[in-house]
């Protein structure tokens, strides 16, 4: 068992709800997302996503592509971001989730990618662009290295589709608020709570929601029926900009976690 997965465990033991951010990885540089990491509180945020720059994402919506952009364009290295963390993650204390596009995981074949993620401090991965037909090897994979692999539950699921994806899905499942992409949103789906009830009912495990989650309001009220709340567009808006400011990596983390922490004081 290994940090993300003891983690969920005790989250789902002692019913307490967390936070689940998500930044963009080695933007504007591998330094200021070491800042950032080396910032979060593992007693209110269950993991960090650490978004891999990919030049055609198929789930991000506009902040975070821009992000993805201006990463790519400084020069955005993989192997560059995995020797940052490894050298500092004695320093982080906050699980870490890598979300990936496959095409990035099997350009160096599956196997590699996880051990190499694995020996960076990583402890899962989130690949959404992976068909959940052809999910099953990459989890098995990942199973073996203890980098498991969480996979994405969209509103659109049918019932049996959604239990064999909880099948697969460790330590917990991502479920999507809403279809199409990320980004923030004014108000969360009306049906979200019967969803989300109706999965834990299905499957038992951990569920932690993405997509269109903004605001503390939101955090409060996802994490009414769900076990955590994933924040990604608002916190990478402020990235971008931070970094249109010219902040240092410092502030920039400044930044980011002050925010982290508004959303946090919403937990139960």
């Amino acid at each position: 068992m290994n940090k993300l997965q003891a983690t969920f465990q005790q989250l789902q033991a002692t019913g307490r709800k967390a936070l689940l951010p998500y930044v963009t990885g080695g933007y504007p540089d591998p330094e200021t997302t070491v800042e950032i990491l080396k910032r979060i509180d593992p007693r209110r945020c269950a993991c960090v996503e650490v978004g891999i720059p990919f030049s055609d994402p198929i789930a991000d919506g506009p902040v975070i592509q821009t992000s993805f952009s201006a990463a790519l364009e400084k020069g955005f290295q993989l192997d560059a971001l995995f020797a940052a963390i490894r050298q500092n993650r004695q320093d982080i204390d906050v699980p870490l989730l890598a979300m990936v596009s496959y095409s990035i995981v099997y350009r160096r074949t599956p196997r590699q990618f996880v051990e190499t993620a694995k020996a960076a401090g990583f402890d899962g991965l989130i690949v959404p662009d992976l068909a959940f037909e052809e999910a099953e090897d990459l989890a098995t994979i990942a199973r073996e290295i203890e980098c498991p692999l969480v996979l994405m539950v969209a509103p659109t699921s049918e019932e049996q589709r959604r239990r064999r994806i909880a099948a697969l899905s460790e330590p917990f499942i991502y479920y999507q608020s809403l279809a199409g992409v990320t980004g923030e949103r004014d108000k969360l789906p009306a049906d979200l709570a019967d969803h989300v009830r109706e999965l834990r009912e299905e499957t038992g495990k951990p569920i932690c929601v993405g997509f269109g989650i903004a605001t503390p309001a939101h955090v409060a009220a996802v994490c009414e029926v769900a076990d955590g709340a994933i924040v990604g567009s608002a916190i990478v808006r402020r990235m971008n900009e931070a970094v249109e400011r010219g902040e240092s990596p410092a502030s920039i983390a400044r930044t980011v976690t002050d925010f982290i922490a508004e959303l946090t004081a919403a937990l139960p």
